[in-house]
């Protein structure tokens, strides 16, 4: 019924008809043109050619340091050899004032030497423009340099409600043969006499058996911006180039002492770059790792017995905040054995402020998995769940995540755990795990599969 009436109205008035649907199918067809003209000229606008050269245009939000990238992730053995020189540049708009009128201008700032290697005409064209010393800095900007801004340490900030609570620390963990340590240069807040409480602690497994080791002291606000160079007492964190060297002087609960010196050796494109979560009131808390997998080295003596770190693999992370009723989940791998792209690096975690600064429940976790030339994949779709025993002790963890470039899922047996009370942490048990992982999917289009020894952290009770 509906069609007969349709062809009866388009029949009684044919040339109206006529009119009508060539009208229409010219304006489709119009559009049907703007649109592919607009998808060029975009495509074109965003050319490398046109926004100063190159072959490749990256573009970078607020939260990238530029820095990072070009001297960091593009000087991963990967990418090296491939880039002939980089350039960061920035976009914005200002404004020409003449005769009480302003018009808006559309600037382009970068640095002239690079423009000029890349072939930017307008820089080429203008011979006064040069290198200010700022940007002499920049061009230079190396691998080791970057190392040390993203494990600098951060002045305290203004934060009255949180003070108490704030605390940064540089952490370090390894394995060789059957031994495994943890080790923590921790900085606290100031004391009423106004330095630093600052402390060392070493976890040393051996055979099944876990140690203690620890030292502590007072340090003073100058000596803690030279972090990651840091001193605590007898023992010291010195970074030069891209190795970490640690030296040790610790003391365990009964009294046996635990001396050496470890290196660890970082790398470029194995790291992951500065993460901050803020809140309410000032409250804020960041991380970042500037060795996800390294080659360990150094010797520890252990009450008369020597213990060799030769040929091991080493982790760093930075952690700094407030952290008073903060509680977080985390864990951390390496596959040192082959998993047909060589040795892989696995990272997750998730942190849970105080309800005060934050709610808990809307704080994404995290997972990302790098290979020998840097990050595979990563994602912020993560489901961290934990099945305990009798006694409420986590025997199994599993981890899966899902987001650009990586699927997978992950398994934690729970091997052993040591727990301690954190009073920041509102009276809750901080568990420290070890034991073994099971990883199974894909990161960076390709099957990911191993089993490896590694690392969890988690939390216990009631607020």
């Amino acid at each position: 019924m509906i069609g007969r009436l349709a062809f009866r109205s388009l029949t009684a008035h044919p040339v109206r008809s006529a009119v009508l649907a060539a009208g229409f199918g010219v304006g489709v067809a119009v559009m049907a043109i703007l649109l592919g003209v607009a998808a060029i000229v975009l495509e074109q606008a965003q050319s490398p050619a046109l926004v100063g050269g190159g072959d490749v245009f990256v573009r970078l939000n607020e939260g990238v340091p530029a820095r990072l990238v070009l001297a960091g992730t593009l000087q991963s053995d990967a990418l090296r050899r491939r880039v002939k020189v980089a350039s960061p540049f920035q976009t914005g708009t200002l404004y020409l004032l003449h005769d009480g009128t302003a018009s808006p201008v559309d600037a382009r700032g970068g640095i002239p030497s690079l423009e000029r290697t890349l072939g930017d005409p307008e820089t080429t064209q203008v011979a006064v423009w040069r290198d200010t010393t700022a940007d002499a800095a920049w061009a230079a900007g190396t691998p080791d340099r970057v190392l040390r801004q993203i494990d600098r340490f951060h002045p305290i900030p203004d934060a009255p409600r949180w003070e108490a609570s704030w605390a940064e620390w540089l952490y370090f963990n390894g394995r060789a043969g059957d031994a495994r340590f943890y080790l923590t240069f921790m900085v606290g807040p100031r004391t009423q006499a106004g330095r630093r409480s600052a402390g060392v602690r070493l976890q040393l497994e051996r055979q099944g058996q876990m140690t203690n080791y620890s030292g502590a002291a007072e340090i003073d606000d100058a000596d803690v911006a030279r972090a990651p160079d840091l001193t605590i007492g007898a023992n010291r964190v010195t970074l030069e180039g891209l190795r970490y060297h640690v030296h040790l002087e610790l003391v365990s609960e009964r009294g046996e002492r635990a001396s050496g010196d470890l290196t660890l050796d970082a790398s470029p494109g194995k790291l992951v770059p500065p993460i901050e979560i803020t809140g309410a009131h000032g409250w804020r808390t960041g991380y970042v790792v500037p060795v996800m997998s390294g080659a360990l080295d150094g010797r520890l003596d252990v009450g008369g017995t020597s213990i060799s770190w030769h040929g091991g693999t080493g982790y760093h992370d930075h952690n700094w905040g407030f952290w008073e009723g903060v509680s977080w989940q985390w864990g951390q791998t390496q596959a040192v054995a082959d998993t047909g792209r060589g040795p892989v690096s696995l990272l997750f975690g998730r942190v849970f402020p105080p309800r005060e600064a934050a709610d808990p429940d809307r704080i994404p976790g995290f997972l990302g998995v790098l290979g020998p030339d840097g990050p595979l994949g990563y994602a912020t779709n993560v489901r961290i769940n934990e099945r305990n025993d009798a006694s409420g002790k986590p025997t199994q963890i599993s981890i899966a995540g899902a987001g650009p470039g990586l699927d997978v899922n992950v398994r934690f047996d729970v091997a052993s755990t040591v727990v301690s009370r954190r009073t920041q942490a509102g009276g809750l048990d901080f568990l420290q795990m070890r034991g073994s992982y099971t990883v199974n999917g894909r990161a960076g289009g390709k099957p990911l599969q191993f089993t490896a020894a590694g690392a969890a952290e988690t939390f216990r009770g009631n607020r």
